[in-house]
C-alpha cells in the first residue's frame, strides 16, 4: 500500500480541521477516527449542552418578568428541548455528513482506533498504515470517574448520557462543580429537577477566582440547588429510587440520578505514545510551541493538556497546517487563553487569577468592581449577579488576567482577552472611551481601582 502524507489520529474540531485542510491542500490523508467525525463539541459538549442552556436562560428571563414589567406562565417542556438536540445539533448522533465532507476534500476516512506504531507509522484496528511527512494525533479526552467506593455498582451519567435524555429524573446528584458539573446543574434544575451539587474543593468553579466560585454557589442555591463544597463523596450505593451518595462527614443524599462531572482526563497509553519516546503516564502529551512532539508528530487539542477547549483544538490546528505545509506563522501563545463557563450569569476569564499570579512571584496589582454596582447591571435587576475583576503585572504595567462575571460575560471578556494578549498597557486602556450604559463600561471602574 502507497504510504499517505499525513496520518490524523482523531477526527475531533481539531483533528477534522487539519485533515481537511491538509487534504485540500492536495495532501494525501488518512483521517481515523473511532467514535464520531467531529468529536465531543458537536454531539455532546459545546454545541447542545448551549442550546439546553439556552432554553433554561429563557425561562430564568421568563420568570423575571413580574419583577420588570408584567405577569406571564412558564410551563418548561423538556421534550423541546431533546427534539431541538437530535434535530438541529446531533443529527440524532450520525456523522455521514461530516465523513463525506472530509471525503469530498479528497481525504481517506477509516472508521476504526488508531495507535501509533512509531513516528511514521500506524495501526488501525490491526492493520498497519505509513505517513511520509508524519502523524497528528488529537485524540481528545474522556470523562475522568473518581475511585469512589461503589460508584461502579450504580448506573451514572457522564456528559454524554445527561446530553441525550429524554425524560428528566425528578431529582439528581451532580458530582463535581466544576463548569459543567454548574452548567447542567442549572440547566436541569430550571427544568424542576430536584438537583444536589458536590464539590471537594472549598468553591465552585476551583480553577476560577474564588470570588466568583462563591458568587456562583449562591446564585445556585437561590434557584433551589443545594450546594455542598469542601466536601467530597465516599460512596455511593443504589436505593430503590436510585442511589445513596454519602458525603464527607456523615451526609447522605439521595436521589433518582447520578451524574459524574469531575473533570475529563488523557489516555496516553491508548494512543501509543511510547514508541515516539513519550511516558504514558504523563499528564498529557508533551508538545513544543509548534505542536510538535517529535520531528514527525504533533498533537493537537485536549490530548496536549492545554484546556480542554474547541477554541484551543482549532487553534492549535493551524499551527499544525502551518508547520506541516512549512508556511510562516507565530507559534504557539498560550498566555491570553480565554475561558468561559455559560451559567447564569456567565463567567468568562483569561489568562492568570491573582492566586496564579502571586505564586509566580509577580508584583501585581489588583481591581474588582462589583457587576450589581455598573449603570447597567443596576438597570439589568435579576441575574446581574457577579463583577469584574482584573490583574495586573505592575513592574510592566500590562493586564495578565481578567475574571468577568455577569450577563453576557463571556463578550465582555473579548476586549481583555485582546488586551492582554497584546500587551496594551493599563495606561492606555484608561484613556478609553467606553461606552454608556453597557456591561462592558464595568472594566473602567475596575481599572480605576487597581492597588
Amino acid at each position: 500500500m502507497e504510504p499517505y502524507d499525513v496520518i490524523v489520529i482523531g477526527m475531533g474540531p481539531g483533528g477534522e480541521h487539519v485533515a481537511g485542510t491538509l487534504a485540500e491542500a492536495g495532501l494525501a490523508v488518512l483521517g481515523v477516527e473511532n467514535g464520531l467525525v467531529g468529536g465531543e463539541c458537536p454531539y455532546w459538549g459545546c454545541i447542545p449542552s448551549k442550546m439546553m442552556i439556552r432554553a433554561g436562560d429563557a425561562l430564568a428571563e421568563a420568570r423575571r418578568v413580574p419583577v420588570l414589567g408584567g405577569e406571564v406562565m412558564v410551563r418548561p417542556d423538556w421534550r423541546t428541548v431533546a427534539a431541538r438536540i437530535r434535530d438541529e445539533a446531533t443529527d440524532n448522533w450520525d456523522d455521514r455528513v461530516a465523513v463525506e465532507c472530509f471525503q469530498g476534500k479528497g481525504g481517506t476516512f477509516r472508521r476504526g482506533t488508531g495507535r501509533l506504531l512509531g513516528p511514521r507509522e500506524v495501526q488501525v484496528d490491526g492493520q498497519s498504515f505509513t505517513a511520509r511527512l508524519g502523524i497528528v494525533v488529537a485524540t481528545g479526552s474522556r470523562p475522568s470517574v473518581p475511585p469512589i467506593e461503589g460508584l461502579d455498582r450504580v448506573p451514572y451519567w457522564t456528559n454524554r448520557e445527561a446530553i441525550e435524555v429524554t425524560e428528566l429524573p425528578a431529582s439528581l446528584v451532580v458530582l463535581g462543580g466544576g463548569a459543567i458539573g454548574c452548567e447542567l446543574a442549572q440547566v436541569f434544575a430550571r427544568f424542576g429537577v430536584t438537583v444536589t451539587v458536590v464539590e471537594a474543593a472549598p468553591q465552585l468553579l476551583p480553577a476560577e477566582e474564588p470570588e466568583v466560585g462563591l458568587a456562583l454557589g449562591g446564585v445556585l442555591e437561590a434557584e433551589g440547588i443545594t450546594v455542598h463544597v469542601g466536601v467530597g463523596a465516599r460512596r455511593v450505593d443504589p436505593d430503590s429510587d436510585g442511589v445513596v451518595v454519602t458525603l464527607g462527614g456523615a451526609t447522605v443524599v439521595r436521589a433518582e440520578r447520578l451524574l459524574v462531572a469531575t473533570g475529563r482526563r488523557v489516555d496516553l497509553a491508548a494512543t501509543g505514545a511510547e514508541t515516539v519516546g513519550v511516558d504514558v503516564t504523563a499528564r498529557a502529551l508533551p508538545i513544543d510551541d509548534r505542536c510538535r512532539v517529535t520531528d514527525s508528530v504533533w498533537g493537537v487539542g485536549d490530548v496536549t493538556g492545554h484546556g480542554a477547549f474547541t477554541h484551543v483544538a482549532m487553534y492549535q490546528a493551524g499551527i499544525v497546517i502551518r508547520d506541516i505545509l512549512g508556511q510562516a506563522g507565530p507559534p504557539a501563545d498560550y498566555r491570553a487563553l480565554p475561558r468561559v463557563t455559560f451559567t447564569d450569569p456567565e463567567v468568562g476569564s483569561v489568562g492568570l487569577t491573582e492566586h496564579a499570579a502571586r505564586h509566580s512571584g509577580l508584583d501585581i496589582r489588583v481591581g474588582t468592581t462589583s457587576m450589581p454596582g455598573t449603570a447597567r447591571g443596576w438597570i439589568h435587576k435579576n441575574g446581574n449577579e457577579g463583577l469584574i475583576k482584573l490583574v495586573e503585572d505592575s513592574a510592566r504595567g500590562v493586564l495578565i488576567g481578567a475574571t468577568v462575571m455577569g450577563p453576557a460575560a463571556g463578550e465582555v471578556l473579548g476586549a481583555l482577552a485582546l488586551a492582554v494578549h497584546a500587551e496594551v498597557p493599563t495606561g492606555t486602556l484608561r484613556s478609553m472611551i467606553y461606552a454608556y450604559p453597557t456591561f462592558h463600561r464595568g472594566v473602567e471602574d475596575a481599572l480605576r481601582a487597581l492597588t
